[in-house]
């Protein structure tokens, strides 16, 4: 008993401590939670202290930003202001000065209006003081001069054709300086070579052949039965026969005169064989055509040997004898480019230049002259054409490009030839002319010159290339002299005939005399 009586002491003492305990720690925890508390509201009172301050300072500073923005605000404005108000006064003054100068203009305006209606107005009165002059000048020459009416009218159109010739005079020079400016080369160049193809002055002496006949019975035989041996002479050779009452001969006549070289050595052959039909024909013409051929070569690399010149293709060398036959006004196309050849040598020998070259441009200056009835073209595009395409020099193609003027030469040397081929041609009696014939066509170019009205004296120079007219000063214009020189030029071309052109060149010369006393 005693023992559960101590137990239960104990255990109601334990209980005791267990609730004093319990008590004491729910006093030290709410005294810790006080205390925590009371640290928190502390520090909660501190941060609200410095976010109050914060705050406050962040409103000061944004206050001052605000007010620095509004008045960097109002200073921009206060510029924009100013300077919009500066433009608008300069806009102000712009304005003002455009509407001043508008006013002197429209004054200038006015006065001009008002100059030119006071002008017109002078104008009317001045030709109507004009009219009034004009009309008593017409009754004071009627007065004076007791012209009739149809007389009155002959002086007018006198004097209105007077009038339109010197303005046709003017206007007939700016034609022709324009157009010698623009196309005096090429125009001389196609005369030069339409003249030389079908020059009608020497026609009959170029294009025709004569064969001699043993008797006047082969002129049977040749034309054979129904005409047939003629026929096939005519179609196998391109040559007319012309049989007609010329006595034992029988005329060749063609154009090309190689053919006509063939013709003539096939009819030949068939009159020494006496055998005359077609197939005999054919073969007599081919072998003339092999000799021609054969003689070409030949006379070619005769030509090259006499003139000193080697290296030529053989096929320029054929072309070279080809020349032969071909003719230029009467000079023999061959011998003419060895003259010139001799003379652009010695010329080039002169002024210290490569003879041998000069040789070779001046023998091949012509070249195209061997085919140019063959093809179209002038002798010169032929002959540059000729020339590249067998590998010619550049100054030997310049020459024969130069040598008319076509182009502009681009080496003495091609100077040299044209003025060789000049002296060739140009020399009496060179182109089949003799002495005679060469003094009477200077004396009718000088005699057609002086039967013109206020011609003085006339020259004929440059062996007919050209002639100076000297005219009388007080019977001729400047405006009458246009017109004369085209009717001199026009009767010249109507009455005479001659190589290339002539130049007429009218000189008017006026001299004044007084004598010091």
């Amino acid at each position: 008993m005693p023992s559960v009586a101590i137990i239960i002491g104990f255990a109601i003492i334990l209980i005791l401590a267990v609730v004093i305990t319990w008590f004491a720690a729910i006093a030290y925890r709410k005294n810790i939670a006080e205390a925590k508390v009371g640290k928190a509201e502390d520090k909660a009172r501190e941060i609200i202290d410095e976010a109050l301050k914060s705050a406050e300072a962040k409103k000061r500073e944004t206050l001052l930003e605000a007010k620095e923005e509004a008045l960097k605000t109002k200073n921009d404005m206060d510029k924009e202001v100013k300077d919009r108000r500066n433009e608008l006064q300069r806009m102000e003054k712009r304005v003002l000065s455009r509407e001043e100068n508008l006013d002197r203009k429209t004054e200038a305006v006015e006065k001009r209006e008002n100059a030119l209606s006071k002008r017109e107005t002078e104008l009317v009165a001045l030709r109507s003081e004009i009219s009034d002059l004009e009309a008593k000048r017409t009754q004071e020459l009627e007065r004076i001069s007791g012209l009739t009416s149809e007389q009155a009218k002959e002086y007018l159109l006198k004097t209105v054709e007077d009038e339109v010739k010197h303005e046709t005079a003017v206007m007939i020079k700016e034609l022709e300086t324009r157009a010698k400016e623009e196309a005096d080369k090429k125009a001389r160049d196609y005369v030069v070579t339409a003249i030389q193809k079908c020059a009608a002055d020497h026609v009959s002496e170029t294009t025709i052949s004569l064969v001699q006949l043993p008797n006047d019975e082969m002129k049977g035989r040749i034309i054979g039965r129904e005409g047939r041996n003629i026929r096939t002479l005519e179609t196998m050779t391109g040559v007319d026969l012309i049989i007609d009452d010329t006595p034992e001969a029988v005329i060749l006549s063609s154009f090309d005169p190689v053919r006509r070289e063939v013709a003539r050595i096939a009819l030949e052959k068939l009159i020494i064989d006496g055998r005359i039909h077609p197939a005999r024909i054919e073969e007599m013409v081919e072998k003339a055509q092999k000799e021609v051929e054969t003689m070409m070569r030949e006379e070619g690399e005769a030509t090259t040997l006499e003139v000193g010149v080697h290296g030529i293709h053989p096929e320029l060398v054929r072309l070279l004898g080809k020349m032969k036959f071909r003719t230029s006004y009467g000079q023999n196309a061959l011998k003419h480019s060895i003259e010139v050849a001799q003379l652009s040598g010695l010329l080039a020998g002169e002024l210290g230049l490569d003879v041998r070259l000069a040789k070779r441009a001046g023998l091949l200056h012509d070249i195209g002259k061997s085919i140019d009835h063959e093809m179209e073209g002038s002798h010169v595009t032929i002959g540059v054409d000729l020339c590249r395409k067998y590998k010619e020099s550049a100054t030997v193609i310049n020459a024969v490009e130069s040598h008319h003027g076509d182009v502009e030469p681009q080496s003495l040397i091609a100077c040299i030839v044209q003025a060789a081929d000049t002296i060739s041609a140009a020399r009496p009696g060179a182109r089949r002319e003799t002495l005679e014939t060469y003094a009477t066509r200077l004396k009718s170019l000088e005699d057609i010159a002086n039967g013109f009205k206020g011609v003085d004296k006339t020259f004929a120079i440059q062996a007919g290339r050209e002639i100076r007219v000297m005219v009388v000063p007080e019977q001729v214009s400047d405006a009458d002299m246009v017109l004369l020189a085209r009717d001199i030029s026009k009767k010249i071309e109507d009455e005479l005939e001659y190589p290339g052109q002539i130049k007429v060149n009218l000189i008017r010369e006026s001299r004044v005399t007084d004598f010091a006393k």
